[in-house]
């Protein structure tokens, strides 16, 4: 028997050490990247594949499970708010599409998708749920829990959504947006001062701390975590230095507020969208400063007595790693941990900017992928373009004319990086192909190139400047004042601002439009079958020649044929109004 034993150990430890190395040097299969990488702009030897071309609800944020499953939250109301993908062929592309979830969407602005600890979480603008995923099934077949609501919704969409990061102890930190502008006494209102102190800062424009496994949580059961901050959709724990980082939306409108402090060049570029790493107490300073990544400096609001320049109180407030350039509207951001891509990567933010629409009269800017090099745990300050060609035009004059909006990134199991639009529902995954220890400064030259690019770069005060041929009238007020939001082409925003076109708002009785551009309208409306919830400013700061010009223009263009508007009618309104 011991001889027997002699003779056999050495074949079973040769065969074993043949399978541990055909294991160990096993290289998983990529599937083949479409010929034009689905139209994306990648650095050498990335290649792309379309998941999915289009999505019934387009598409917000995405996760993707240990098996390679993707789930995205799609821009739906009520069930059906979430979608599961599934490929069975190994050639990248979903072959199994299955929309799942009954709960209450509360619109369009669903903001979080994350897989932790087995279970699949996601939001609605006023809640956080879950689904405990069971192995091997594509769809949860648990009942949906409800872990965090918020029992004091501020009324409007205004910064309403309920993005979410979860660290590796259990908890889950949920920022909850400022329901205004700039702290002012009457929201977004020409010169109306700043309410000094925010007393909204007490409940919104912070990010709260929850226990990420409790049900039935609201805002009280939290830790303010943060504050500061005024909205933030891009957030992600970093497990690589166990902290947490956000991308803030900047605040708008400079222009049309303190149109005599601020130039139109000013309020396009400015101020900062801000890459912070959120400590426990941190301040980033909403609403009395702002950063201004031209001048790499914070400073005081002009709500708060700011004049663009002056510092004041903000010298004390939370500043930056990276200012990126004003409206480019981070959406998402993702520490890339896998292996698949180069050292340059690992352990890097990815951020998807999903591009301005109010830079009027410049062009819209954004609609790409960025990409933070940490180095040693700090970013290196530098940021590239990682994944361009979204948008497919440039200039983007109106944010209508931007074919795809990037909003969402996740990693799959394999170290491929996957990315969601909300225009048409598209995704992409994205891999490596080249050999990584031969990846450098060279094949990042390309994308480097992509930052002349109207939508990238800074703008030119004089030359891109789209009104510079324009005869002052009311198109030009148009574009100044109203195009920020309706964008030049007058079809708006789907979800945030209403088309002009053919609509009775615009078309209809002329008074009712007179009241309310000089009065503002806030609240739930329907515009061309499409529901909105939001703030429309007043503009009565516009005199009646100016109102009257700036009202024919829209009732004469977009396709609408409607009477002209007087100055006579805009004082008759406006002497009601006043009284």
């Amino acid at each position: 028997m011991i001889r027997f034993a002699r003779k056999i150990f050495p074949i079973l430890s040769f065969l074993f050490i043949v399978f541990c190395f055909s294991q160990c040097s096993k290289v998983v299969e990529l599937p083949l990247s479409d010929v034009d990488n689905g139209g994306l702009l990648l650095p050498e030897d990335f290649g792309a594949v379309v998941v999915v071309d289009s999505l019934d609800g387009r598409a917000r944020q995405l996760a993707v499970n240990d098996n390679g499953d993707i789930y995205v939250k799609l821009m739906l109301k009520n069930a059906g708010g979430n979608v599961a993908l599934r490929d069975t062929t190994g050639d990248g592309k979903a072959d199994v599409i299955e929309k799942f979830g009954d709960y209450q969407d509360n619109g369009n602005y669903g903001t979080a998708m994350r897989i932790n600890n087995g279970h699949l979480y996601f939001s609605s603008e006023l809640a956080v749920y879950r689904y405990k995923l069971a192995p091997g099934e594509l769809l949860p077949t648990s009942a949906i829990e409800t872990i965090l609501i918020d029992d004091h919704p501020h009324g409007t969409h205004e910064h309403n959504g309920k993005p979410i990061a979860l660290d590796n102890k259990g908890n889950m930190y949920v920022p909850f947006g400022a329901p205004s502008n700039a702290c002012q006494e009457l929201n977004r209102t020409p010169s109306s001062p700043g309410i000094d102190p925010c007393p909204m800062l007490d409940d919104h424009a912070g990010i709260w701390r929850f226990d990420a496994n409790k049900i039935g949580q609201t805002q009280k059961d939290g830790t303010k975590f943060a504050s500061g901050l005024r909205s933030i959709v891009a957030i992600d724990w970093n497990t690589a230095d166990d902290n947490l980082y956000v991308v803030m939306h900047g605040r708008d409108d400079l222009l049309r507020l303190w149109s005599g402090v601020f130039t139109p060049w000013q309020s396009a570029e400015l101020p900062s969208e801000e890459f912070l790493r959120i400590k426990e107490g941190s301040d980033a300073g909403w609403p009395y400063c702002y950063y201004d990544q031209i001048q790499e400096k914070k400073v005081l609001a002009p709500e708060y007595g700011g004049d663009g320049d002056s510092i004041g109180r903000c010298s004390t407030y939370e500043k930056p790693l990276i200012g990126f350039p004003g409206h480019w509207a981070p959406n998402d951001l993702f520490f890339y941990s896998g292996d698949q891509f180069p050292d340059h990567y690992k352990n890097g933010a990815f951020i998807a900017f999903h591009g301005s629409t109010n830079r009027a009269p410049y062009p819209q800017a954004g609609y790409f992928i960025g990409f933070v090099p940490f180095v040693n745990g700090e970013p290196t300050g530098k940021w590239e373009v990682f994944a361009d060609g979204f948008a497919g035009i440039d200039p983007i004059v109106n944010v209508s004319d931007a074919r795809y909006r990037p909003m969402g990134i996740a990693m799959g199991p394999d170290g491929s990086l996957y990315i969601s639009e909300t225009e048409h529902g598209k995704i992409w995954r994205i891999m490596y192909k080249g050999e990584k220890d031969k990846f450098g400064e060279s094949q990042l030259a390309k994308m480097e190139m992509r930052k002349t690019e109207s939508h990238i770069r800074r703008a030119h005060p004089v030359n891109d400047n789209l009104d510079k041929d324009i005869i002052a009238g009311g198109e030009k007020i148009y574009n100044v004042y109203c195009g920020s939001c309706h964008q030049q082409n007058g079809l708006g925003a789907s979800g945030r601002f209403p088309s002009l076109a053919g609509t009775p708002w615009v078309i209809g009785e002329k008074t009712k439009l007179i009241s309310i551009v000089l009065n503002g309208l806030e609240g739930p409306i329907e515009v061309n079958g499409e529901a909105f919830n939001s703030t429309m400013p007043k503009h009565n700061f516009l005199g009646d020649a100016e109102l009257a010009n700036v009202l024919t223009y829209i009732r004469q263009n977009f396709g609408n044929k409607a009477t002209a508007i007087s100055p006579d009618d805009v004082k008759k309104i406006r002497t009601i109004s006043n009284n």
